[in-house]
């Protein structure tokens, strides 16, 4: 089977192009890449030279979601496997800063790249952070996705992509119900997360560190820019990751955390917990005064 070895990159239309700039510089530590033909630009953390791709359009959703095989041989098994995909031209290639890539969409429609060859930097950018991003071989994060038929979903990147189950969360949040699936492609416990489908195709992208302290540094940053803080600071019981969730620009969520977890294969076995959080990720909705719950 092709496996898929990480999640390589993200890309975004958004209908605010100065917004999204200073929020992931500003906020969230990323560094400034390539300024794209279209008006939009690309962001670094790594030796991998864009990671996201911001573009101008009023989506504001994710446009690709980019996962890198390990070669050609690899792509060209995966092609085989999808006779709806169409293979990227010279041009995309070079924008992506590929050596190849396929296009298709998964079967809730999320429009999905897996390419191979990158070009890599000599070094990463100088980090903003006190520590580094957790990126590399391990990819940029997570990505969690809606579905419309979830169990189809899970089986296309099980039995299509090479997906892992990690585990999965099935439980009440308050009063939302909560059954997601975590996948993993190599040793972070989750490069990927199915959902029920929700307004936008993706919920929530996830930034890892290397030091707690730049998890309250962002926290604080995230305050004093009035970012919306979609949940506290707490730590997951699945991938044991200490993290905060706040509001991108164009409405969906991200994730910026450390500590965590890291796969091993051997006897690992899936496990469904019955809760998002051992403590914390409170939204701060249900602890504000009875007033402001109201306007």
């Amino acid at each position: 089977m092709t496996h898929v070895l990480q999640l390589g990159y993200l890309a975004f239309e958004v209908s605010s192009l100065p917004a999204w700039r200073s929020f992931a510089q500003q906020t969230l530590g990323l560094s400034l890449g390539a300024e794209l033909p279209s008006g939009g630009f690309t962001l670094r953390m790594d030796r991998y030279p864009q990671r996201f791709f911001i573009e101008p359009g009023p989506l504001d959703d994710a446009s690709a979601i980019g996962w890198q095989v390990a070669d050609r041989a690899a792509l060209s098994a995966l092609a085989a496997k999808l006779p709806d995909c169409k293979l990227g031209t010279p041009e995309e290639c070079a924008q992506r800063k590929v050596a190849a890539l396929i296009k298709f969409e998964d079967p809730s429609g999320v429009p999905t790249e897996v390419f191979c060859g990158p070009e890599l930097a000599p070094a990463a950018p100088t980090p903003v952070l006190c520590s580094r991003f957790i990126a590399d071989d391990l990819g940029l994060g997570h990505v969690v996705i809606g579905a419309d038929d979830p169990a189809r979903s899970i089986a296309f990147y099980r039995d299509v992509l090479g997906f892992r189950l990690s585990d999965e969360i099935r439980c009440v949040y308050f009063g939302h119900d909560v059954d997601i699936a975590f996948f993993h492609v190599n040793k972070r416990h989750h490069s990927l997360a199915i959902g029920r489908r929700q307004r936008k195709r993706i919920h929530h992208f996830m930034l890892e560190t290397a030091g707690i302290d730049d998890v309250g540094l962002c926290f604080d940053r995230a305050l004093q820019s009035q970012v919306p803080i979609v949940q506290t600071l707490g730590r997951h019981p699945n991938d044991r990751m200490f993290s905060f969730y706040g509001k991108t620009p164009s409405g969906f969520q991200f994730e910026f955390g450390c500590g965590g977890r890291e796969i091993d294969e051997r006897g690992w076995q899936p496990t469904t917990y019955d809760r998002i959080s051992e403590w914390g990720h409170h939204p701060p909705i249900v602890f504000a005064p009875r007033e402001a719950k109201r306007s």
